[in-house]
């Protein structure tokens, strides 16, 4: 591998690529003080991108109608070229395909008792879902379309099988880097006389509650996927400009990609377009983000982006005990909508505030809560004032809640969560705020925000604390159901004895005699400590949430007594 990345112009100046751990895989480590701080260039034509698919010999004519066509999108392409190339007898990536990993420790390659251990959580049926997608794809597009294309080339090594369409996917997700390619390096003016240009669009987008929380495009932080039914947030942006000469497009550059990931970055990469940093025109970098020089075998890592351990499993398949990343996803059911009272006036509402389902709850929120734990990312909200009155005639009749500073909850959920649990009354109220606004011949439609300040104003918090409370209620009980409490989890933990030896762990008996641990694969490690993480988080917000239905219960009758009085 080495050899091939020197002789298609890879040069590796600070570092060198060696064995890491058995769930590492292969790592970059120091090797000797590179003075400018650059360990490692990749020209950027070893790099594998859809528009390299595009251009491909033998896959580029099968895939460019289909992509002009919007039928297939820009990760399709990636997993289909790794797919081909796998399965090719003369693959010229051969010697940077060997040295990819064959497993993976994401849920799609964990055994049916692996996956058993996250029943409950977001994950289970996320993976269920997600297996269920690649499936239909390989057997609907994949299969055939590979089949022909190595036909075309003259056969293959091996029979094709769907384990190497999962491979290649997870190849994909959990190697892909985000790469800011010159605009002229994207779209070639050849293509731009011949096609119009590359039709490189954002094909697969989705909303990403974390967009609002924070504005990531860092390092890996470029990946998004499609689950239906929202079952997890992954944030994303696929093709994006980032200025006006420059592109981000997801792609592998072999010999950077093995960088593993840490919450402390040894290393960023950079583009070279010109050359002037490198002397490598048209290269990506990798550029130390340390200070001192790296004692030398130091392994270099890069980060993924601060992500919590749902998507860390979910697309990397690792885990970091106590992330200080970690979140919670809570969603009210759309499909439940149509089972409530005045579901179709609710539904109205909702899209009229433009009405978030579901939200992320990070841990970081509790530090500027009722019962802050002090997790180590402090961010506090103490400071932040919540805007819940505004300058209509109606304003102010409700008085601020007391608590409003120390709610940790997403205002935007919230909103959703008041409307959903609106009584006849309220509605009613609503209406009649909305009317004074806009008239009773609704000559315009009041905007989200007048919707959002009619809503607090008929309803308050109760309501929507309630649905809170028994949301979280569902979502604890589910994850308890089928694994036990936070403490079973913690108590399986401090017995754990992680094998990579499947032999170790065939029969029943995993306990290893007269010490008290207990054998295990890492998979199933890995779902223990990410069930744990969503059990803390549950009860953590439950006890917020409780807290604040109290107080809003409390100062609501106070109210009412003044305003009888």
């Amino acid at each position: 591998f080495i050899q091939w990345l020197q002789v298609n112009g890879g040069e590796l100046r600070g570092s060198k690529i060696k064995y890491s751990h058995s769930n590492k895989g292969c790592g970059v480590y120091s090797s000797n003080d590179a003075s400018d701080g650059i360990l490692l260039v990749v020209p950027l034509e070893l790099a594998i991108t859809p528009m390299r698919v595009l251009q491909d010999p033998l896959l580029g004519s099968e895939c460019r109608a289909s992509f002009n066509e919007g039928e297939v999108d820009d990760r399709f392409l990636m997993n289909l070229f790794l797919t081909v190339e796998r399965l090719r007898k003369n693959s010229s990536w051969k010697p940077y395909l060997d040295m990819l990993p064959t497993t993976f420790g994401n849920p799609l390659w964990f055994t049916d008792d692996e996956l058993l251990e996250l029943r409950g959580t977001t994950l289970y049926r996320a993976t269920e879902l997600q297996k269920k997608t690649l499936l239909n794809l390989y057997n609907g597009k994949v299969k055939d379309l590979v089949k022909k294309l190595l036909t075309l080339d003259g056969g293959s090594e091996r029979e094709l099988s769907f384990e190497d369409f999962l491979w290649a996917n997870s190849v994909f997700w959990t190697r892909a880097l985000s790469i800011p390619l010159p605009h002229s390096f994207v779209f070639p003016q050849i293509h731009e006389e011949q096609n119009g240009c590359l039709s490189v669009e954002k094909s697969s987008e989705a909303s990403t509650d974390r967009k609002s929380s924070n504005a990531m495009i860092n390092g890996k932080d470029v990946k998004e996927c499609e689950v239906t039914g929202n079952d997890i947030e992954v944030n994303g942006a696929e093709i994006n400009s980032v200025q006006n000469d420059t592109v981000c497009v997801e792609g592998l550059v072999p010999g950077i990609d093995f960088c593993n990931h840490d919450l402390k970055a040894a290393a960023t990469w950079e583009v070279d377009a010109t050359g002037s940093v490198t002397g490598v025109p048209s290269s990506m970098y990798l550029l130390s983000a340390v200070q001192s020089p790296f004692k030398i075998e130091k392994e270099i890592s890069i980060s993924y982006g601060n992500k919590g351990n749902e998507e860390l499993l979910y697309l990397y398949g690792f885990v970091i005990d106590n992330n200080p990343d970690d979140y919670l996803m809570v969603h009210y059911p759309v499909e439940a909508i149509e089972n409530i009272p005045f579901s179709d006036s609710k539904s109205q509402l909702l899209e009229a505030q433009k009405a978030e389902m579901r939200c992320l709850l990070p841990k970081s929120l509790l530090d500027g809560g009722f019962f802050p734990v002090g997790f180590p990312k402090d961010k506090g909200n103490d400071d932040m004032e919540v805007a819940r009155t505004c300058n209509y005639s109606w304003s102010g009749q409700r008085k601020t809640p007391s608590y409003v500073n120390k709610l940790v909850f997403p205002e935007d959920f919230l909103t959703t969560l008041r409307t959903i649990a609106m009584r006849e009354d309220e509605l009613f109220h609503v209406s009649s705020l909305l009317e004074e606004l806009v008239g009773t011949e609704g000559e315009r439609q009041p905007t989200d925000v007048e919707v959002r300040a009619a809503v607090w104003e008929a309803c308050g918090d109760s309501g929507a604390l309630q649905l809170l409370v028994d949301l979280l209620h569902v979502k604890m009980t589910d994850l308890e159901e089928y694994s036990g409490t936070e403490d079973c989890d913690t108590e399986l933990l401090e017995k754990a004895y992680i094998t990579d030896c499947p032999e170790e762990l065939k029969g029943d008996e995993n306990e290893i005699s007269g010490s008290g641990r207990i054998r295990m694969s890492r998979n199933k490690w890995s779902s223990i400590v990410y069930r744990r993480g969503q059990k803390q988080l549950s009860r953590l917000f439950l006890k917020e949430a409780e807290h604040a239905l109290q107080l809003s219960l409390s100062e609501q009758e106070d109210n009412g007594l003044h305003n009888h009085s």
